[in-house]
C-alpha cells in the first residue's frame, strides 16, 4: 500500500523526532540501561504516547496504519523506545480502550495518552510462558477487593510504568476459562516490582519481575467480564503484533541503511565494496525483505482499521518482519566485516535488539502454530 497524505505526514513527523532526539541517545541508553525517560516525553509532547486513544481522552486518535508508520521510524533510531511506545499503545492503552468501561477509560486513558503514566501488560509467569491456562497468579473475591497473590516475569516497561493490566485466575480448576484481567496501579499495596533484566537486546527498555502478595484491587478495576481474561490477552497479542512487526522493520531498515553507506565509502581493491556483485546482491535481498514485511505490517494494520479479522495477518507480519530484521541485521554485519563487529559501529547493537523480535508478543513458533491452525481449517 501507499501511505496517504494524512500518514505520511505522521511518518515524517515520527522520523524528524526520531532522528532529532532519539537516535543521537540510542547507543547512550543501550549502554547505560537507563529508561529513556526523555525518549518517551518527546513522544509523548508529539502525541505518540497516546496515538489510538480517542480526543475526548487525550488522545491523537490516529488509525493504526499511521501508528505503525510512527513506530517504524522510532524503532529506526533506538528499538528500546520503540518498544516503549509499542507496548504502552497496543498492550497497555487497547485493552482499556476495548474492554474498560466508561468509568475506566476516564478514569485511565487521559493520564496514558498524554504520557504522563506509562502502561505495562503483565501475563507472562516463570512456569507458563506461551501457555496462559497455565497463569498461577490468583484472585480471590474479598467484599470490595480481590485479592492477588502470585508472580510475573519479563514485563516490559515494567519499573517504569503507573498503570498495569494484570492476568489472574479466579479459579485455577477452569484453565484459560477462570482468567480474569485486572487494571492494577503501581503503588497499590502488596504490588512489587522485583529484579530488573540483565538483557542480550532492548537494554534502555525496563523489564522486569512483578510480584502480588495480598495486593488488594477494588472490584471496580476488573477488566472485562469474569473468566474474560484469556479473550482479553488474546486480542490484546494481535494487535501487539502488528507494532511488533513494524518495530522489526525499523530495526532492519537501520542496519540495512548503515550497511548500504558504508559500503559506498570503504573501498576494497580500488573501488568501493558496493561495487562487487556480492555486497550488491546481499544489500538488494536486504531491500526486497525489507518492503515485504512493510507491506505485510500495513496489510494487517490495515485490515484492522477496517474491522475485518486480522490475527492471522498480524501472525505473518509479526513472524516474517522479525526473521528478516534478524538476518538483515547479520547481513549487514557481514557486509560491514570487523566494523560490523565493533560497538563503534550501530549494527551490532541492531542485531541484540533485533533478536527480541522473535521471541516476545508469542515467539514465532506460537506464531506458525496461529498461521497454521488458520490456513487448515
Amino acid at each position: 500500500m501507499i501511505l496517504n497524505e494524512e500518514q505520511l505526514a505522521i511518518k515524517n513527523i515520527a522520523g524528524d523526532v526520531a532522528k532529532k532526539v532519539i537516535a543521537p541517545m540510542a547507543a547512550h541508553c543501550d549502554e547505560t540501561e537507563e529508561f529513556p525517560w526523555d525518549n518517551a516525553k518527546a513522544l509523548a509532547d508529539m502525541g505518540f504516547m497516546g496515538v489510538v486513544v480517542p480526543e475526548k481522552f487525550g488522545g491523537a486518535e490516529l488509525d493504526t496504519v499511521s501508528y505503525v508508520a510512527a513506530l517504524e521510524e522510532v524503532s529506526k533510531a533506538c528499538a528500546s523506545t520503540g518498544t516503549v511506545m509499542a507496548v504502552h499503545n497496543s498492550a497497555a492503552i487497547l485493552p482499556i480502550l476495548m474492554f474498560g468501561t466508561e468509568e475506566q477509560k476516564e478514569k485511565y486513558l487521559p493520564s496514558l495518552a498524554s504520557g504522563e503514566v506509562v502502561g505495562a501488560f503483565a501475563l507472562t509467569e516463570p512456569g507458563e510462558g506461551s501457555d496462559a491456562a497455565q497463569v498461577a497468579t490468583t484472585a480471590k473475591e474479598d467484599g470490595e477487593y480481590y485479592v492477588l497473590n502470585g508472580t510475573k516475569c519479563f514485563i516490559t516497561n515494567g519499573s517504569a510504568a503507573g498503570t498495569f493490566i494484570i492476568f489472574a485466575s479466579k479459579d485455577r480448576s477452569l484453565g484459560i476459562k477462570g482468567l480474569t484481567a485486572f487494571i492494577v496501579e503501581k503503588d497499590t499495596p502488596g504490588f512489587i516490582v522485583g529484579k530488573h533484566e540483565k538483557k542480550m537486546g532492548i537494554r534502555a527498555s525496563s523489564t522486569v519481575e512483578l510480584a502480588f502478595d495480598n495486593c488488594r484491587v477494588p472490584k471496580a478495576n476488573q477488566l472485562g467480564k469474569d473468566g474474560e481474561g484469556f479473550k482479553i490477552a488474546m486480542v490484546t497479542l494481535d494487535s501487539a503484533r502488528i507494532g511488533i512487526a513494524a518495530l522489526a522493520v525499523g530495526v532492519a531498515s537501520a542496519a540495512y541503511d548503515a550497511a548500504r553507506e558504508y559500503s559506498k565509502v570503504r573501498e576494497q581493491f580500488g573501488k568501493p565494496i558496493c561495487a562487487n556483485q556480492a555486497i550488491g546482491f546481499t544489500l538488494a535481498d536486504m531491500a526486497i525483505q525489507i518492503e515485504a514485511a512493510r507491506q505485510l505490517t500495513y496489510h494487517a494494520a490495515e485490515l484492522k482499521d477496517a474491522g475485518k479479522s486480522f490475527g492471522t495477518e498480524a501472525a505473518m507480519a509479526k513472524t516474517f518482519a522479525s526473521d528478516i530484521a534478524v538476518q538483515v541485521a547479520l547481513d549487514a554485519v557481514q557486509v560491514m566485516g570487523g566494523y560490523g563487529y565493533s560497538r563503534e559501529y550501530p549494527v551490532e547493537r541492531l542485531l541484540r535488539d533485533a533478536k527480541i523480535t522473535q521471541i516476545y508478543e508469542g515467539t514465532n513458533q506460537i506464531q506458525r502454530v496461529v498461521i497454521s491452525r488458520s490456513i487448515l481449517k
